[in-house]
């Protein structure tokens, strides 16, 4: 196993291959919203938010679309749509939120105008699939037992490590919903990978 990779708890004893921390700036940083705001007419600033949320738009593009140049796509078309964003507020808008949301959006046009598949889940770091395939494989047969909502929640928790609140806003559902489908999913999980409840 790389070095670099790191691992996060999915809860319950879940583990998922998250995305290494070098050359990543800290997304908690209260900055996101105001590169959000003036990533339009700077390049400095779409760059910021670029290395800061590349991983995370990989994930959920590839979670939704299960093809790794539809993802690849996917972060691309994102960034993109952000230097257009017209109505954007610093101080009230939830940046890290807003940028999964637009990641979403794509990802399902994308599915939609490729007409994939959904075969394949996995998890991985962007650009290091060669360093990850024994992990990705097992993880993949694992969330195939989950359905597309329960996976789409367990990408969003785990990978983009967003808040069931932020998942709810997210994927529009009420904060119970997102808990309990992350709850469930867990569960199945855990059920088909042979570990105590």
């Amino acid at each position: 196993m790389d070095a670099d990779t790191n691992f996060i708890s999915g809860g319950d004893g879940a583990i998922f291959t998250s995305f290494t921390k070098k050359d990543r700036i800290n997304e908690a940083d209260s900055t996101v919203n105001e590169l959000i705001a003036s990533c339009k007419t700077s390049k400095e600033s779409l760059s910021r938010l670029y290395v800061m949320f590349k991983d995370t738009v990989f994930a959920v593009g590839f979670g939704i679309t299960s093809d790794y140049h539809l993802a690849e796509d996917c972060v691309t078309e994102t960034f993109v749509r952000l230097t257009q964003v017209k109505h954007f507020s610093a101080k009230k808008g939830d940046g890290k939120g807003f940028i999964i949301t637009i990641a979403r959006n794509v990802a399902f046009e994308l599915r939609r105008r490729y007409k994939k598949e959904i075969t394949n889940f996995i998890i991985q770091s962007y650009g290091e699939a060669e360093k990850t395939v024994e992990d990705s494989i097992y993880i993949n047969q694992l969330l195939k037992h989950l359905n597309e909502k329960q996976r789409e929640t367990v990408i969003l928790k785990c990978c983009a490590e967003l808040t069931f609140k932020q998942i709810a806003q997210v994927m529009k559902c009420p904060e119970t919903t997102a808990k309990s489908r992350y709850k469930k999913a867990i569960t199945i999980l855990q059920e088909k990978a042979g570990e105590d409840q």
